[in-house]
């Protein structure tokens, strides 16, 4: 499920940034408690906290990584969950792609399908 146009709106807004969001996903602690999304762009990844109880407005900047930073792996298993910049976080299933793709983008470009239509 991708994340609702408002709420990347909003992070867009909160970062102060007009370029394009490659991509976007929500995550919290291992184990639960405060909530993030990670927005990651061309240039960088900012780690947002939402704070406690997964709320869906951004409210401090947790931190901002190069985008050459990797995210993952995800671990799978009992939920998905992986370590980034030294803590603990977990994401539901249907973002472990969203991850994926964002490391494959830059540590694995050659494994990305072609653009069927790079003329566009």
């Amino acid at each position: 499920m991708p994340v609702p146009r408002p709420l990347r709106d909003r992070c867009r807004e909160f970062l102060g940034i007009e370029r394009e969001i490659r991509y976007i996903f929500p995550a919290m602690t291992y184990g639960g408690g405060a909530g993030f999304i990670f927005v990651v762009t061309d240039e960088q990844i900012a780690v947002i906290s939402t704070g406690s109880l997964g709320g869906a407005r951004p409210r401090s900047v947790w931190g901002t990584y190069p985008r050459g930073t990797r995210i993952g792996p995800v671990e799978t298993g009992n939920g998905a969950s992986f370590e980034f910049a030294g803590a603990f976080f977990e994401v539901d299933d249907e973002y472990v792609p969203v991850v994926n793709a964002a490391d494959t983008e830059i540590f694995a470009r050659d494994s990305l399908p072609r653009d069927p239509l790079p003329d566009l």
